[in-house]
């Protein structure tokens, strides 16, 4: 029988790393299966969510929405993605100096499931109240279960990119069933009861999640890199304080009429650039990085920004994609009519189906497999493809009447799903292999960043998609994906120079 990963010899319940040969959970650490468990339901809960919100945004008030032109509906979905991916940065914060990674994940997962709860209520009031606290308790629950994972594995480890891939097929099952479940019910029943079923799916993963503890490994009731106690005081005196001012500034800035939507939405496009400008010079200037992390930082920028480009396609899965899928794309296959927002479970099925057999690929490949840069590469490139693709169907029309096959954005998620299961796994593991000791939390919060960044670039161009022709929309955004990827692919050379040890 395998160890878990708890060491009974320790005290004030620090756990260390599980040994190399916990493969419980088909050969990989039991803790993969609570992580996983988690991620089910939180990607249930979110994607389910998001998969509604553009909907429910650009829907009429008579029909319970919020009654926005698409294009409109498409920026604030896409900046409250970018409000959820900028608080995880503080979310990687906290886990590293405050509270740790096990605490940090349960509190974002608290936040998360009120927020749910409050979006279930039908007031406009209570929508904005609850995308807040999803995006604040996103903040602090994402980055670091991704972080959480890779300690799970030693980083010389040949099983860490396929465990990375077994956790994200856990994420896109909760993606497939998200939008079913949520979908059908906002579209027959309300989107509020759409909301009620994302509230109940969080809760659920909070329930697995602390009943699977025991499995994961790390500290569970103090940061790694904690804080001297006066400066634990002082940070939480701080981050409160700061807290109430920014709501005080902003309802006051919003009463005045100055804080519109739409300046809301440029502000955080703006802070979305910003950001990681700023923590990569953190990170390089500071003292707690080595010459040698320092060095592995500078091929991250390359990552870093392939992940952008490639979010800013995948992101629009449940933005532009689904309000054309609303107007344009017929919601029949086979006889069988179905709510549009179930366009968005294809996503997660074919990743679903697509990750294990990545993750068999890259088990039974070893130390043969492309380097993770290639691999970046070529989700990138799948991204545009699947982007240039749709220039085809909505090419020809005179007018805005047709319907096309549902196949086109079917094909066109295949594509996108292939991409993200190479990009986000490798992407994930080659974070947690090059991310400075002091920084491990954070450096994985940079990759949500990354996410930040694509969305606050969303939300300034899906103001176009309903101002130009959509062959132009998608092709254009598509080409530009496949240009950085191939750039991605010519980098390829220096990248395996200085990534070590990413392979």
């Amino acid at each position: 029988m395998s160890r878990t990963s708890i060491d009974p010899g320790t005290s004030d319940g620090e756990q260390q790393q599980p040994p190399q040969d916990d493969r419980a959970f088909l050969g990989h650490p039991k803790g993969l299966l609570t992580l996983s468990g988690l991620e089910v339901w939180e990607r249930f809960s979110f994607l389910g969510m998001q998969a509604i919100l553009v909907l429910y945004f650009a829907d009429t008030v008579a029909h319970d929405g919020m009654g926005m032109s698409p294009g409109t509906a498409a920026s604030v979905s896409a900046a409250y993605g970018t409000l959820v991916y900028l608080v995880s940065v503080a979310g990687g914060w906290l886990a590293d100096r405050v509270l740790g990674s096990f605490r940090a994940v349960l509190w974002g997962g608290i936040l998360i499931a009120c927020g749910h709860y409050a979006m279930a209520i039908p007031a406009q009031a209570a929508t904005w109240a609850g995308l807040g606290l999803i995006s604040a308790g996103t903040g602090l629950l994402k980055p670091n279960v991704a972080t959480m994972v890779g300690k799970l594995y030693r980083t010389d480890d040949d099983r860490r990119d396929a465990g990375f891939a077994l956790y994200y097929m856990a994420i896109n099952i909760g993606a497939f069933a998200g939008p079913l479940i949520t979908g059908w019910l906002g579209e027959h029943k309300g989107w509020h009861w759409g909301f009620s079923a994302a509230a109940l799916g969080m809760t659920l993963g909070l329930v697995q999640y602390v009943a699977g503890r025991r499995h994961l490994a790390g500290r569970r009731h103090s940061a790694e890199f904690a804080l001297a106690p006066d400066a634990m005081r002082r940070a939480i005196r701080n981050i409160v304080l700061g807290l109430a001012a920014a709501v005080v500034v902003a309802g006051a800035l919003s009463l005045a009429g100055w804080l519109t939507m739409a300046r809301f939405v440029d502000l955080l496009t703006l802070v979305s650039v910003i950001a990681p400008v700023v923590y990569f010079w953190v990170m390089f200037a500071s003292p707690r990085v080595t010459a040698e992390e320092r060095g592995r930082l500078k091929p991250y920028i390359v990552l870093f920004l392939a992940s952008v480009v490639f979010n800013f396609i995948l992101f629009q899965a449940y933005s532009t994609m689904i309000l054309l899928a609303s107007t344009n794309a017929r919601t029949t296959i086979l006889g069988f009519d179905f709510p549009a927002s179930w366009y968005a479970s294809a996503l997660g099925a074919f990743e679903v189906a697509l990750a294990p057999v990545v993750a068999g690929v890259w088990a039974r490949m070893g130390p043969r497999q492309p380097h993770a840069s290639n691999k970046i590469a070529l989700g990138v490139i799948l991204g545009g493809l699947s982007f240039l693709l749709m220039v085809l169907p909505t090419s020809g029309h005179a007018d805005d009447t047709y319907k096309m096959a549902a196949w086109w954005i079917v094909g066109s998620y295949l594509l996108l799903g292939l991409g993200d299961v190479l990009l986000e796994t490798s992407g994930m593991s080659a974070t947690s292999k090059l991310a400075p000791k002091a920084f491990s939390s954070q450096t994985m919060s940079l990759w949500f960043l990354s996410l930040a960044l694509a969305n606050g670039i969303q939300a300034q161009t899906v103001k176009l998609y309903d101002q130009v022709s959509k062959p132009a929309y998608f092709g254009v955004n598509g080409a530009i994906a496949v240009a950085v990827g191939l750039a991605v692919m010519a980098l390829a050379p220096w990248l395996r120079r200085t990534m070590h040890p990413v392979r």
